[in-house]
């Protein structure tokens, strides 16, 4: 459950490589108990700003603050919050299990008497009981998986930063990466970056789109649902249409113009009934209707819109 404790807070935070953008006044939070789907095209910023925030990488600007400690002035402090599994998970291959886990807890500082106890929890959760003596090099990639993600969690850190972690597995292991991940979303913030968007809309509570550097959507997968309920615009078609003044008279209704010689685009305000109104109207009023198509709102065609679009028309302006 969500409650109202931020756990990470990231305020215009900017990374530059030279004169090469990569972010730019990128601010967010994070709640503890909350999902944060990470999502945006490849080179848009997302690995950079996840690095940032896992203290691997410093910002040109802005501040991150986990659990309250900002990771540039108080690193250490903050870093004790934070588990971290990039898209490669950072895994030595002729290592047993056993012994990773506990090369992994002697640099979080865990306490020797607590670190047998501490890899046998990080195991329960990620199912590996049963793997502790095998070389890593011997797992598949699912199982390599779950140790990228044990050690990210064996310290019980208050923030986990997942990078692509499904990435490459079957239908089997990304369902079991997904229910573990929801297990850790009890108790922990989780950031996931990933490229699958039914991923996001099965696990996370929120998502963020990051584009050309640029937060360019943050909003609830429940606001994104009741959107997807109330489209903002449709095709009509009508055998019997009438003049475009009648149809603007409809309260709710923004605009309307002719996209063939049998349809019309409408654009309304989904907080209206406007809609409702216009299919009653075109009933009662015998306009013949025989199409109407709602705006695809889904995450995948919003995604498309905020990030194929803008990219495209960058594309078109440097060509230009």
């Amino acid at each position: 459950m969500i409650d109202n404790q931020i756990l990470i807070s990231v305020q215009e935070l900017s990374r530059f490589y030279g004169q090469q953008r990569a972010i730019e006044n990128v601010s967010f939070n994070v709640h503890r108990g909350e999902i944060l789907g990470f999502l945006g095209p490849n080179g848009a910023g997302k690995s950079t700003t996840m690095q940032i925030i896992a203290g691997a990488l410093a910002a040109s600007h802005g501040s991150v603050s986990i659990v309250g400690h900002d990771i540039q002035t108080a690193a250490r402090l903050a870093k004790q919050h934070i588990g971290f599994l990039p898209e490669q998970p950072p895994l030595y291959s002729d290592l047993t299990v056993d012994e990773f886990l506990n090369y992994a807890a002697r640099l979080r500082n865990i306490d020797k008497q607590k670190i047998s106890e501490s890899i046998t929890v990080a195991k329960q959760r990620c199912g590996l009981e049963d793997v502790g003596k095998r070389l890593i090099q011997n797992l598949s990639k699912g199982y390599k998986q779950r140790v990228g993600i044990a050690q990210a969690i064996i310290h019980t850190p208050s923030v986990i930063i997942l990078d692509e972690p499904t990435s490459g597995l079957d239908p089997i292991q990304i369902h079991e990466i997904r229910e573990l991940m929801r297990e850790l979303a009890e108790d922990h913030s989780v950031i996931l970056s990933t490229h699958i968007l039914s991923e996001v809309q099965s696990l996370c509570d929120r998502v963020l789109i990051i584009n050309q550097g640029n937060i360019v959507l943050d909003q609830s997968l429940e606001q994104l649902q009741e959107n997807s309920d109330k489209p903002a615009s449709v095709e009509i078609g009508l055998r019997n249409p009438p003049a475009l003044e009648a149809l603007l008279e409809i309260d709710g209704i923004n605009s309307a113009e002719s996209a063939t010689d049998s349809t019309l685009k409408i654009n309304f305000d989904p907080e209206t009934d406007a809609f409702d109104t216009l299919v009653e109207k075109a009933v009662s009023e015998k306009w013949g209707l025989f199409k109407l198509i709602a705006d695809d709102t889904s995450l995948e065609s919003i995604f498309m819109q905020l990030t194929y679009g803008e990219n495209q028309a960058q594309l078109n302006e440097d060509e230009g």
